[in-house]
């Protein structure tokens, strides 16, 4: 269960690893992005069961940013300052996007097992490690193919949104 709800972050990691990410924002984001999948879970299964009508919602929206960033991206696919992490703002809302699926993953633990934290803390080291592998391995693959591996970049977001939206 962990490995399948990292593979947002993983996915989105790899995409946004393809612009220039400096190594102390690699690790920051991948730690965020651990710290929510921590929490994502255990909030779900405290408060989920009333607001889990409004997932469905918030899955679009996800869908709808993933696929405007896959468009941002390339229509500024010339430009020096490509889609990239760039303050706490765009790490925060990183790392809620690819961890809301540990919501609904929380509202459903809930029902089954009691004590959510032994959980939420595998869903958070793999998570970061996730994270982490996807950002550095999207540098080498930007290193190594050029303004190519941005266009691998604009298509993990756009069948990310896709996924989200169906």
């Amino acid at each position: 269960m962990a490995i399948g709800l990292s593979m947002d972050a993983f996915s989105l990691s790899l995409a946004y690893g393809t612009n220039k990410i400096s190594k102390n924002k690699i690790i920051l984001l991948s730690l965020v992005v651990g710290l929510f999948h921590f929490f994502m879970p255990i909030t779900g299964s405290t408060i989920g069961e009333p607001l889990s009508k409004l997932i469905s919602k918030a899955n679009i929206v996800v869908g709808i940013i993933f696929i405007i960033l896959a468009v941002e991206m390339f229509l500024s696919k010339d430009e020096e300052n490509k889609i990239t992490i760039t303050n706490i703002i765009s790490i925060i809302v990183f790392a809620f996007t690819v961890s809301i699926d540990s919501f609904t993953v929380g509202i459903g633990l809930s029902l089954t097992n009691k004590n959510i934290i032994i959980p939420s803390i595998i869903f958070s080291i793999t998570s970061f490690i996730f994270t982490f592998i996807g950002l550095i391995l999207g540098k080498k693959i930007s290193k190594t193919f050029g303004t190519k591996a941005i266009y691998l970049g604009m298509l993990i977001l756009l069948v990310l949104g896709i996924k989200y939206l169906l």
